[in-house]
């Protein structure tokens, strides 16, 4: 830009000498050569800090490394290259027949598990049915039992009354007797008659209280067959008690051993999606060289296709500049853009934001402390510029190079020579060559 400024103050001034027929001599050559120095750093110097212009301005677009999911051998690439792309769009497919194996295996070994939760139902109704039988017996022995014994009771008690006032007869009839020999009334031979029917009546006596006795406690014992009848409740009820723990065992709402399966199932369908990548959002593939046949692995650093963004929102005109205007740049300046690819043409804009932060100067966890001499040199600063021109209709690759100015609400009327050299630069892009 320099030499187109220095080439017209060369045309302007052999104009004017040519025109006005001012001679040449050691005032009037030297006098224009170095005012036009003069004046020309000036201008450059006022005209850059308040219209920065740049030759690196490019159109930043945003891609997405293709990567797998899952593993396995390719089976087919339906994508082409260059192609616009709707989102969903199937980008390529891996063989589904391993990950549809293990769907299969998992839906059978699920129905397995819910067959084996009936099964566990099943078994918790039988065993409320033994229990419920068991009561049942419970219940008849020990109506049955019951009868039984207060029978015995009774007739045990009955005996011992008997007994009872038949051995106070026999005692009253001894004391008599023993009183009337004593007297001399009475025979010693009658007296041992009633002396031994007086011990032999004690001897029922106690033979039936003790009848009586053995009677109360078959009652609160209870009997042989009420006693196994109680031990086969018990047992019932235990196994009741198991087959609900069992039956009833639950995680978030499911049997464990479902719920786990079901876990499996899920993931093992989820891979099975993955099969088919798809396109994320709208954009296009460039460059493509998967083909069927190949071996795709889910590796980071191994994607199998770049996929380049179209959306409104993932391309951006950014340009680089000399951070000594920095301070001069506001969003909603006039911007101008020329490409070389699109000669003599100037796309207007403005200036969208300019970016808060530079790379040269990010820093990362690390075991190494940051030093002075370490710190890159100072970067330019990124400004983002938003064209008012739609780029299409010019057939303009992602990521193409120009050139651009920025135009301060600061000398504003110093911004005409800025934009009258942009323009002589845009055509100077129709002269080019190469030299073999």
């Amino acid at each position: 830009m320099e030499i187109l400024m220095l080439m017209t103050y060369t045309a302007f001034c052999w104009a004017v000498f040519k025109i006005f027929r001012i001679p040449l001599n050691k005032w009037s050559v030297p006098t224009a050569i170095l005012g036009g120095f003069v004046l020309i750093a000036l201008v450059l110097l006022f005209m850059n800090y308040n219209h920065p212009y740049s030759t690196l301005v490019r159109d930043i677009y945003v891609t997405t490394p293709i990567i797998p999911t899952v593993q396995g051998r390719v089976v087919e690439v339906p994508v082409t290259a260059n192609t616009p792309l709707r989102q969903g769009d199937v980008l390529f497919r891996i063989d589904p027949a391993p990950y549809q194996y293990e769907v299969d295996r998992l839906e059978a070994a699920l129905a397995n598990a819910n067959a084996n939760v009936a099964q566990l139902e099943q078994q918790v109704r039988a065993a409320e049915a033994a229990t419920a039988q068991a009561e049942s017996d419970v219940l008849a022995s020990e109506s049955e039992f019951d009868r039984q014994a207060r029978d015995e009771l009774e007739q045990a008690q009955a005996a011992v009354r008997q007994a009872s006032a038949q051995y106070e007869l026999a005692r009253t009839q001894e004391e008599r007797y023993r009183e009337l020999v004593s007297r001399g009334t009475v025979a010693q031979v009658d007296y041992d008659r009633a002396k031994r029917q007086a011990d032999s009546l004690l001897a029922q006596l106690n033979q039936a209280q003790a009848a009586e006795r053995q009677a109360a406690e078959k009652i609160t014992g209870g009997g042989a067959q009420l006693q196994a009848a109680r031990e086969q409740l018990r047992g019932a009820e235990a196994q009741e008690r198991e087959a609900r723990v069992a039956f009833e065992a639950e995680s978030g709402g499911m049997n464990p051993q479902v719920r786990e399966i079901t876990a499996q199932l899920e993931k093992a369908r989820w891979d099975l999606g993955q099969t088919t990548v798809r396109a994320p959002t709208d954009g296009m593939v460039t460059q493509l060289f998967l083909r069927p046949g190949a071996f795709a692995v889910p590796m980071p650093f191994r994607p199998v296709m770049t996929f380049i963004h179209t959306g409104p929102n993932d391309r951006a005109i950014v340009g680089a500049f000399w951070q000594n205007s920095l301070q001069r740049i506001q969003p909603g300046d006039e911007a101008e853009v020329i490409y070389k690819a699109v000669p003599g043409h100037v796309f207007k804009g403005k200036v969208d934001r300019v970016l808060p932060v530079l790379a040269q100067g990010q820093a990362q966890t690390s075991g190494t402390l940051v030093a002075v001499e370490s710190v890159p040199s100072l970067g330019k600063v990124p400004v983002v510029i938003k064209l008012e021109e739609d780029l299409t209709p010019y057939h303009l690759p992602a990521g193409v190079v120009g050139s651009g100015a920025i135009y301060t609400h600061h000398a504003h009327h110093v911004a005409i020579i800025r934009k009258i050299l942009l323009r002589m630069v845009s055509w100077q892009n129709y002269v080019f060559g190469e030299l073999h």
